[in-house]
């Protein structure tokens, strides 16, 4: 059987040690099988073990393989597209239900954090910085319709106040959000998986989910075993292939790429960001940067629609970044790394179920480390009998890409180059 390793990253070479994982080789029955260890099958796992659930998850990889293993590590609250946007998509219960979900990812990550000791260098403060009066503008609707639904951790930044929390000088203004914040992602996976662990889950590492048989009593099977369960959770995201094909028909594999800086000197490093905040900035194809434990620059941004992956991302990323700090010409690049996050169309996720015992949650589109852990305490909610949160998600509609699955990444790429075009004038 073959075994696949963790993509050369940052996090990866940084990550806290972790047992090595059994593959399944057995028949074995529970509760509940996840298929996917990244952080919706980890939070959903969490949810149903403190609830007495037996619960099995299939990796195909390695714990927090995927996105979660491999992302910007910001907490940043609400979703890919905003409270307005769901307010549109929802009916008015279902947008109030949404909405004070928007800001319970962050919560939900903190409390795991203090309960199970996870050491994932977790640190308060995320910046949204704007580079020109119409993205400010952005802001302060944001700032009030978050506030509409009762979230009172905003401040607006002037343009002495953005230079206070990010040496740049590109930045008009900005907005803190005191409750965001960033972390290592990877040991976030591993310790909330060794925390499944602690209560009873049981993590099959090495062991895709080759077919699911669906029915009463639905089984997923491997090359070597098969879990039968009560419900089966689908949590793959992008990495999920074609397991589940009603699940690929409205969504779009989407890589970004990252980068991390040698270790910086802590003068330097306290420069660039001296009350230590993560910062994405207001554009359509946004950056979003942060420094390590180890002082390094952790600094991504881009899409690759369709999940290619660039043959250099430092080339990519690196020019970037200098735009962004100049300060850091001649400090060497040591790690460059790509992951996939799922994108859909409308930009906010999709629940379902598939038939009476098969559930899902997909599509954050780049807004995964908060939603995520929210996703896993809905559909554990779901599976004890309270769904009125998990089916408010539910309720939202999601369309197929234009262009189909052919065409969906080259119509993709055309509409981003668009606002790609109206962030650079600033209209």
């Amino acid at each position: 059987m073959s075994h696949t390793p963790y993509p050369s990253s940052y996090y990866a070479a940084s990550a806290n040690p972790a047992p090595i994982r059994e593959t399944l080789g057995s028949d074995v029955e529970a509760d509940v099988c996840i298929v996917g260890a990244g952080y919706t099958g980890l939070s959903t796992a969490l949810f149903l073990l403190e609830h007495g659930f037996r619960v099995v998850i299939l990796e195909a990889a390695k714990v927090g393989f995927g996105a979660s293993g491999r992302n910007g590590g910001q907490i940043v609250n609400s979703y890919s597209r905003d409270l307005d946007a769901v307010e549109r998509s929802a009916g008015s219960d279902e947008a109030r239900l949404i909405g004070a979900m928007a800001f319970e990812g962050g919560r939900i990550i903190r409390e795991r954090v203090a309960r199970y000791n996870i050491e994932c260098d977790l640190k308060n403060g995320g910046v949204f910085a704007a580079f020109n009066p119409k993205q400010m503008h952005h802001l302060e609707t944001q700032k009030a319709l978050w506030e509409r639904y009762g979230y009172d951790q905003l401040e607006m930044l002037d343009h002495n106040g953005i230079r206070n929390v990010v040496a740049c000088e590109r930045y008009t203004g900005g907005m803190l959000d005191h409750s965001g914040g960033h972390l290592h992602p990877l040991n976030l996976a591993l310790g909330e998986a060794a925390a499944v662990e602690s209560l009873g889950g049981v993590i099959y590492e090495q062991s895709p989910a080759i077919r699911i048989d669906r029915g009463s009593s639905p089984r997923v099977y491997t090359e070597r075993g098969q879990v039968t369960a009560k419900f089966v959770i689908v949590a793959g995201n992008a990495y999920l292939g074609g397991l589940v094909p009603e699940l690929a028909a409205k969504s779009m594999p989407c890589g970004t790429q990252v980068i991390a800086t040698e270790p910086l000197d802590p003068e330097l490093a306290a420069k660039l960001l001296p009350q230590d905040y993560c910062v994405e900035d207001c554009n359509y194809l946004l950056d979003y940067y942060r420094l390590s434990a180890d002082n390094r620059l952790i600094y991504g941004g881009g899409v690759v629609y369709g999940a290619r992956d660039p043959a250099d991302v430092d080339s990519i990323i690196r020019p970037k970044m200098l735009k962004t700090f100049p300060q850091l010409h001649g400090i060497k690049t040591e790690f460059a790394w790509t992951g996939n996050f799922l994108l859909t169309l409308s930009r906010l996720p999709q629940v379902g179920r598939l038939g009476d015992n098969i559930y899902y949650s997909q599509g954050c589109s780049g807004h995964g480390v908060t939603y995520t852990h929210v996703a896993g305490k809905i559909i554990a909610e779901a599976l004890r009998g309270q769904a009125e949160r998990f089916d408010a998600f539910a309720s939202l509609p999601h369309y197929p890409f234009p262009g189909g699955q052919t065409f969906s990444a080259p119509f993709s790429a055309l509409g981003a180059l668009y606002y790609s075009l109206r962030d650079r004038v600033g209209f």
